[in-house]
Parts: C-alpha cells; structure tokens; sequence
C-alpha cells in the first residue's frame, strides 16, 4: 500500500460531518486520506467506500485525538500506510450547550480534552511529521465572535486552538510548512441540529446574509483551499467560512 509519490492527509473526525466532506474532496483532489474516527466504525467505513468507489486511497485509524498514544498511532499508521504526511486536518471536536457554571464543569472538561487538548496534541505531532511544504490546518469555529450564551465551554476550547495555530506557524519558521485555521458558521450537520427546533434552524440560517446554513462540501472547500496550491502564501490565518455570519 506505501506509495511514495503521492501525497498523503491525515484528517481527524473523518467519518461524518465537516470531517468526511473534507476527507472526500482531499481524496478527489488526489490525496491518499488517512480517516481517523473516534467510536463509529460503521460510519468511517461508509466514508472509505465512497473514497474507494471514486476512485480514491483512504484508511481509516481508530482512536482518541485527546490520548497521545492514540495520535501517535494514528501517524505512524499513516506512514506506515503511505510513507509521508503532507497535509494534516484536525476536524474532531464535541459540543455541548453548557452555561458557564460550576454545575457544567464536567461537559468543560470534555470539550477541553477532545477539542484543546485533541489541538494540542495532532498539531504538535504534525509539527513533528509533515514533510517540508506541507499543510496543518485546524477546525475552529465562528461563533467565538457571537458569544451565545451557554457556548462558553465551547467557544474557549476553540479559542485556544486559534493561539495554538498562530504559535505553531511561528515555531515552524524555516520549514515551509503552514499552519492555518478554519473557522466554520452553522453547518447543518447532526452535531449542529442535535436538539434544535426546526424554528431555531431556521432562524440561525438567517443570521447570515446570504440567509442559509453552510454545508459541510462548503467547509471543505475551504480546507482544501489551504491544502491546495493556491493556498500556500496563507500562513498563521484564520480563514471565517461562514457565509457572512460573524
């Protein structure tokens, strides 16, 4: 399966949501695509199928982005797989509507551990394992700019991968190597529309100009964007892929 001459992604929470988007349009643009999945294993082989049938290479790895045995794995299995990483997408994240109080600390401390710490640690080993001119990029979120009550566990957890990303881009000076995130709107996915009424959708669709939720082919083809050709002169950015909403 090693293939030398192709270029390879690794992309964290690629078996549904924003995650499989990306991990598809990577793998049309021609990167062997390394899924990694937390739990769903149905879920990450639907994504390698529709990988496979088009034409494509995809593994998939299991593992916690918040255990660094875990990540660790998920590298070495990438390399193993395909003898290089050249692009790296940490898509994998929770959340929890929590108001900030002490009765929510547990619902905090599992944002902070899949979402901050999950960032710390598949940046950190990226920053170790991608090859020179290579991309890391990192699911943030544009509702830090809104601050919505009861997303205050959240937009933390997410505000700290931000100053992760611009520390990181700094630290891997010589390298050419860049380091950027995306930040994505509402996207109608399930993670989004768990517990919303259709009235609520509705509403937060709105808030946008151009007056819909993203999609999650949206969110990819920004992350691609930045994975691509084009994207190498961005570098320490936070790309707001929202459709005007903040």
């Amino acid at each position: 399966m090693n293939d030398q001459t192709r270029k390879t992604a690794i992309v964290t929470g690629g078996s549904r949501g924003i995650g499989k988007a990306i991990a598809l349009r990577l793998a049309a643009d021609g990167f062997a695509v390394v899924i990694s999945y937390s739990s769903n294993e149905s879920k990450a082989r639907d994504t390698l199928s529709a990988i496979e049938a088009a034409g494509g290479q995809a593994i998939a790895i299991k593992g916690d982005v918040g255990n660094a045995q875990d990540v660790a794995a998920l590298f070495e299995g990438a390399k193993s797989a395909f003898g290089r990483i050249d692009v790296v997408v940490n898509s994998a994240g929770v959340m929890r509507m929590a108001p900030i109080s002490e009765a929510s600390l547990d619902d905090f401390d599992r944002m902070i551990a899949t979402n901050l710490r999950g960032a710390f640690l598949v940046l950190g080993r990226a920053a170790a394992d991608v090859e020179s001119g290579g991309r890391i990029i990192a699911l943030t979120t544009s509702v830090i700019a809104k601050s919505f009550p009861s997303y205050g566990p959240y937009i933390a957890s997410k505000a700290g991968v931000e100053g992760l990303v611009h520390v990181l881009a700094n630290e891997l000076r010589g390298r050419q190597i860049t380091v950027n995130a995306v930040a994505p709107g509402p996207v109608g996915t399930e993670l989004f529309l768990e517990g919303k009424s259709q009235e609520q959708v509705n509403h937060i669709a709105s808030l946008a100009p151009l007056e819909r939720l993203g999609t999650p082919e949206d969110i990819a083809a920004a992350v691609a964007f930045l994975a691509g050709p084009d994207g190498g002169w961005i570098n320490s950015q936070v790309l707001r892929a929202n459709g005007g909403f903040a």
